[in-house]
């Protein structure tokens, strides 16, 4: 009996210092995710399409197909992350077991937002746009 609680004691003490090793490896990343998406909001500005289109992941690349198919997309449905009032980058998260930068855009129309950006990390080391989720800010009541 006393095995089996020292070999549960080890197991659970394995698992919660991997835990903390796996945020602190994401944080670490926090500086090149954050990079990528700005270079791509950079591009946007200069409507830079195929700079733009370069940070999307494999997925969103054959998704869309090509540069100007992925602009006339963010240009029509992601007007806020196009030509934003503001932006700022918020917190890193898991978003469906991948790490996920979320970034608080203030759209042309003055309207906030939330985004998600789920990031691959690519064979080179590289990371890459999987995607950008909105989400309503909700409005505050005066």
């Amino acid at each position: 009996m006393l095995r089996t609680v020292q070999a549960a004691v080890l197991v659970i003490a394995m698992a919660v210092a991997f835990v903390p090793h796996s945020q602190a490896q994401e944080q670490a990343s926090k500086p090149a995710i954050v990079a990528v998406i700005q270079t791509q909001l950079d591009a946007f500005q200069r409507d830079d399409g195929a700079t733009a289109f370069s940070y999307a992941a494999p997925g969103i690349k054959q998704q869309f197909g090509n540069p100007e198919n992925f602009m006339n997309i963010v240009r029509g449905g992601y007007e806020m992350v196009y030509r934003p009032q503001s932006v700022e980058f918020l917190n890193l998260i898991t978003y469906q077991g991948m790490p996920a930068q979320r970034v608080l855009f203030v759209g042309p129309d003055g309207e906030p937002v939330i985004a998600v950006y789920p990031m691959e990390r690519q064979a080179d080391g590289s990371w890459r746009i999987a995607g950008c989720i909105l989400e309503r800010v909700p409005s505050q009541a005066a």
